[in-house]
């Protein structure tokens, strides 16, 4: 009679077994594997046995519990290294224990990282991250981070060298004063002069500590690289995935359709003789229906209208928060292919904007003012010397015929808006900026103040207007904004600039709400004289930083109650936020999706972050170029002014270039000098020499180190007026206070204090 036992399945093979193990999702057990083949109680002994052999011949790795997970499958979570961006920009990453992970018969899987959350820090090859691991086929991975384990304890942006066949990394950073070693075996086939990252290996008892090169950047001295230092320095975001640069090569001219034909009227751009982007651009008549006021137009590149939310370009434009500018490139928010081309005025072609039409009265206060999209052709694409020197008297081929049309229209309106600035007593700080002159083959040929030019002033107040005008816009309609806010200063900043002015015999009121003009006051009465230059830096130092947020608490430097960034979306995702914002709440078309409210806090910290970030970076390329630019001049004298006085030494500016550079205390060993903090000075126990903020002194140039962008001087004289003097730097002939010189022990701690960690 047939039984109804069922037939006994045939055993998998070893392969079988592993194959099942490799593709299933996430880890498996013994019983999982069982069920798989219908295994009965006796073959759930021998897999049992196989898949201890497993574990023991590294096919199988054991996990948690009784659970065990492909030898080329990572566990769920575990510790990544991140290792390049590759042509996509996208971070790429490896488990941070791979055993020998070069070598081809055993290479790393393929990990991609997402996003970080907005606001928080971009990672960047070197950093060490727990990740939770999700697998997308045979030895790929998408990684999220769940945390940041640290980067700057375990790798180094340097110049790679070989000295006596034995290689060597100088950081970039100032603050690491020591040099790091590199086997032959870890050097990458980096050459010497090669910019380089490198790992930090295991501290060594004696000498200078081992570094591993993972990535390659370029050859120090190459057109470029100094600002190639400050970007990858700064985790700036500066390759465009292909994504992201295809959808910018897509983009095409918009159409009028509704939008406001404004063709006829003679918009002009006014920028910067070395300006590539013109995303801005001006006119003024006179108010038809109020004679003593003006009619002004404030033209904006419709960046909204290619950049849409959501696509490659929005994302990589939001990571970026906004273009950085460094003397030999600038590392755009958007591709070339929009800021340079779609998104740029330029002289007679057409071009879709948003535009500001404001009636503001004789003495410059906006009485209404209208956005809409419009179609605009600008007439012409001016500098800021044109129209200064057109304003001046002498205009030239371009600027004569726009003299009685344009200019002088312009120069109008300008007027009446400086009056409304200082009916409202905006904070006036002049504080000039160094420019970086670059020659034909990538080289610093000079260093020179930035002119302050009236037509620099006029297209400020401008976009002032615009940006105020946008701000009421938005509130007026209830829409989110992303305001530029500034807060009035803090009550510790107030008492320590209090402090310091009563030392001079200037008295600032306390107890009160401070207003922009309490500092304007101070500004005037120290007009003209020796300490002007002083008090201007301090008041700039007690200033709260400026920022974004969805919450308006006004901008206390402009004096103005709401204001936000509506003039640059070309530049500044900010202004973009501004720009998609009106759209929708004026109801212009397409290209006005907005976050929720509440996601515009996270987004206000993040775009906050990208701008300190640029101009981190901005200044430590002018550094770097500053110290390139003087490093053949060592020895030199130069007039200069103190700017900072600390315990360690004098930072100072240089006159001409406005370069900065320490005097190490190490350096005045004629003295012991004390620090006297509330008063920002240095006093000399014997001589009763005094260095105090402010005080012109001549330098001489010890040490100009372009890779940091240290400089290190000595005084030579205290007057820089005076280049005759002998070098300050005399034996003691007088005693101290107490009638005793300096101990060689006061000596040694002086030395020790006026370290070298600011080279």
């Amino acid at each position: 009679m047939p039984t109804n036992k069922p037939r006994k399945t045939s055993f998998p093979s070893d392969q079988e077994i592993l194959d099942f193990i490799e593709t299933a999702s996430g880890r498996v057990d013994k019983r999982q594997i069982a069920r798989a083949f219908k295994l009965d109680a006796e073959q759930k002994k021998q897999l049992k046995k196989i898949l201890r052999q497993f574990i023991l011949d590294g096919k199988i790795q054991k996990s948690h519990g009784k659970k065990v997970h492909s030898a080329s499958t990572l566990p769920e979570v575990t510790v990544l290294r991140i290792t390049k961006i590759d042509d996509d920009g996208d971070l790429q990453a490896i488990p941070d224990n791979w055993p020998d992970h070069e070598q081809a018969d055993n290479p790393p899987p393929r990990i991609y990282m997402d996003p970080e959350k907005p606001g928080q820090p971009a990672l960047r090859p070197g950093d060490h991250i727990l990740a939770r691991l999700r697998r997308e086929g045979k030895g790929s991975y998408r990684a999220k981070t769940i945390r940041k384990l640290g980067h700057s304890a375990s790798s180094v942006l340097g110049i790679y060298s070989l000295v006596n066949d034995q290689g060597r990394i100088q950081p970039v950073d100032k603050k690491l004063r020591s040099e790091f070693l590199v086997d032959p075996m870890d050097a990458l086939d980096a050459r010497s002069g090669d910019l380089v990252r490198a790992e930090i290996l295991s501290r060594r008892r004696h000498g200078l500590r081992l570094a591993k090169i993972i990535e390659k950047f370029g050859t120090f001295g190459e057109t470029q690289t100094i600002s190639l230092i400050s970007i990858i320095e700064n985790d700036l975001p500066h390759v465009f995935s292909d994504q992201a640069l295809d959808e910018a090569e897509a983009a095409k001219a918009a159409p009028l359709e509704s939008r406001v034909d404004l063709r006829k009227i003679p918009l002009v751009t006014i920028d910067g003789a070395d300006a590539k982007d013109f995303d801005d651009a001006v006119w003024a008549e006179v108010d038809p229906d109020n004679p003593e006021g003006w009619r002004i137009i404030v033209a904006i590149a419709d960046v909204s209208w290619y950049v849409r939310p959501e696509s490659r370009l929005d994302k990589e434009a939001y990571e970026r928060g906004n273009s950085v500018y460094f003397p030999d490139r600038v590392v755009p928010m958007l591709p070339e292919a929009l800021s340079n081309g779609w998104c740029s005025l330029v002289p007679d072609e057409d071009r879709p904007c948003l535009a500001a039409d404001m009636r503001i009265d004789r003495d410059g206060r906006i009485k209404n003012h209208r956005f809409f999209r419009g179609l605009m052709r600008s007439c012409a694409r001016l500098t800021y010397e044109q129209v200064q020197q057109a304003r001046d008297g002498n205009p030239d081929e371009h600027t004569a015929p726009l003299m009685a049309s344009v200019i002088t229209l312009l120069y109008g309106a300008y007027h009446a808006l400086s009056r409304w600035r200082k009916d409202r007593h905006a904070l006036e700080l002049d504080i000039p900026e160094k420019r970086i002159v670059m020659d034909t083959d990538g080289k610093v040929s000079d260093i020179l103040e930035r002119d302050r030019l009236e037509s620099h002033q006029l297209i400020e107040e401008f976009m002032i207007a615009a940006n105020v005008a946008a701000a009421e816009t938005l509130e007026s309609r209830k829409q989110p904004c992303m305001y530029r806010v500034h807060d009035q200063p803090g009550m510790d900043k107030i008492e320590a600039l209090s402090q310091f002015l009563q030392g001079l015999g200037l008295n600032f009121a306390k107890g009160q709400v401070v207003k922009p003009i309490q500092f304007n006051q101070i500004l005037k009465k120290s007009l003209n004289t020796p300490a002007s230059h002083m008090i201007s830096q301090m008041i700039l130092r007690s200033q709260s930083q400026a920022e974004y947020s969805p919450n308006n608490i006004g901008h206390f430097g402009l004096a103005l109650s709401r204001y936000c960034h509506f003039t640059s979306p070309i530049r500044r995702y900010a202004d973009l936020l501004v720009h998609r914002a009106l759209v929708a709440g004026l109801g212009l078309g397409e290209g006005g999706d907005i976050p929720k409210q509440y996601e515009f806090v996270e987004m206000g910290e993040h775009l906050s972050k990208t701008e300190r970030r640029a101009v981190t970076a901005e200044r430590n390329a002018i550094d770097r170029f500053c110290a390139l630019f003087l490093e053949d001049r060592i020895g030199q004298l130069f007039p200069a002014r103190i700017n900072a006085v600390t315990r360690f030494g004098l930072f100072v500016t240089l006159d001409k270039t406005g370069a900065d550079g320490l005097v190490s205390l190490r350096s005045m060993a004629d003295d012991y000098y004390d620090f006297d903090e509330q008063n920002y000075r240095l006093e000399g126990r014997g001589t009763g020499r005094v260095f105090t903020l402010g005080q012109r002194v001549m330098v001489k140039l010890l040490e100009a180190n372009p890779i940091t962008g240290g400089m290190l001087f000595e005084i030579a004289a205290e007057d820089g007026s005076d280049q005759t003097q002998t070098p300050f730097k005399r034996k003691f002939q007088k005693r101290s206070k107490s009638g005793k010189k300096p101990t060689k022990k006061h000596r040694k701690k002086q030395a020790r204090s006026g370290s070298d960690k600011h080279k």
